[in-house]
């Protein structure tokens, strides 16, 4: 392939340098696109430097951060394809970039187990007051800790309902129930029949809200789901519910959680994510004996990222090869391009699905 034909992909920002050469630096990504394309660093220290820098390129690759909203897709010219190497896809607008007619992809089976484990730990810590007895026991008040707990039902035969079926909520729910919760699912875009077979009961929001005795949130983070956990969602679950989200912070209200847990409605949330990132070191939730935070780590593991990398370099080298792409967060934009249907497409219907 001449240097004419080759493609250009835009990296939104550089990796820490932990080596000097760039085809080393993206070594993993280059796997699936070194036959066809070249690597470009584009600064980012604004949208508009973005966009500019990557006018003339045929891919982007992103996860972090310069979000790419409609201002930044609109001026991507020659841009086919955004590859996300994430599950989320919060830092693209993907109505902009379908209007445009570029795909988006990312990756929604890379650390699917790794997000299910961590949603598990921070049920289990919360449920038991890991924060609490370990403050408990590192200040002295050693026998304080078994009283706070005779009043903590077992796991055994309580519910767990889970926001969203996709895939690290079926994840979850295999663990959740091996501790012998009852497991109860809410998502409107996944069929009654899907969700039983998975040995999960399928229920209303509502029902969701009024039965659960824990509730993990998994569902992406859009215009329906944004803070549909607020202060009209926590008056209709049972007083001391436990919340867990390892989704997106923004799905639930931060200070109508905060204000639940002053009041003993919830009694205790693990959250992985939160409304901002890095949030506040005044932010109070911060600071309750009750909630256990985590920096958005929960996919973090030692496969995680190669995995990631390597897989959004193999989505935008298949589309810079003309081919669809083996996850399309946005699939109604694929019979519009030329891109040629090379596989049975499981038309992917979600970023968290």
């Amino acid at each position: 392939m001449t240097a004419a034909t080759r493609k250009k992909v835009a990296m939104q920002l550089p990796r820490a340098a932990e080596v000097a050469n760039l085809e080393q630096r993206y070594s993993l990504e280059l796997e699936a696109l070194a036959p066809i394309a070249d690597i470009v660093e584009v600064p980012s220290p604004t949208a508009d430097a973005f966009a500019e820098g990557a006018a003339d390129c045929d891919a982007v690759i992103t996860s972090w951060g310069i979000r790419l909203d409609e201002s930044v897709v609109s001026r991507l010219d020659k841009c086919v394809v955004i590859g996300l190497g994430s599950v989320g896809v919060d830092m693209v607008d993907v109505e902009a970039a379908t209007e445009a007619g570029i795909v988006v992809t990312n990756t929604p089976d890379v650390f699917i187990e790794e997000v299910a484990d961590h949603a598990m730990m921070l049920l289990l810590a919360s449920i038991r007051r890991a924060k609490e007895q370990n403050i408990l026991a590192a200040e002295g008040d050693w026998f304080k800790g078994r009283p706070q707990l005779n009043h903590v039902p077992r796991l055994m035969g309580r519910t767990l309902g889970l926001v969203s079926f996709g895939n690290v909520a079926r994840c979850t729910a295999a663990r959740a129930k091996a501790f012998g919760l009852n497991v109860i699912a809410y998502d409107p875009y996944v069929s009654e029949l899907t969700i039983g077979d998975a040995g999960v009961e399928p229920v209303s929001w509502s029902e969701l809200l009024a039965r659960a005795d824990y509730i993990s949130v998994h569902s992406p983070h859009n215009e329906e789901t944004h803070h549909s956990l607020n202060a009209g969602a926590f008056a209709q679950m049972k007083d001391g519910v436990v919340i867990v989200n390892t989704a997106r912070g923004p799905i639930i209200k931060e200070d109508d959680l905060t204000e639940a847990l002053l009041s003993g409605k919830v009694q205790a949330a693990g959250l992985d994510v939160l409304e901002k990132e890095p949030p506040d070191l005044g932010n109070p939730l911060l600071a309750m004996p009750n909630v256990i935070v985590t920096p958005h780590v929960a996919s973090a593991s030692t496969r995680m990222r190669p995995t990631a990398r390597r897989r959004v370099g193999r989505e935008v080298s298949l589309v810079l090869r003309g081919k669809w792409p083996m996850s399309c967060v946005n699939p109604t934009v694929l019979p519009k391009t030329p891109l040629e249907r090379w596989q049975p497409y499981p038309m992917n219907r979600g970023p968290n699905r």
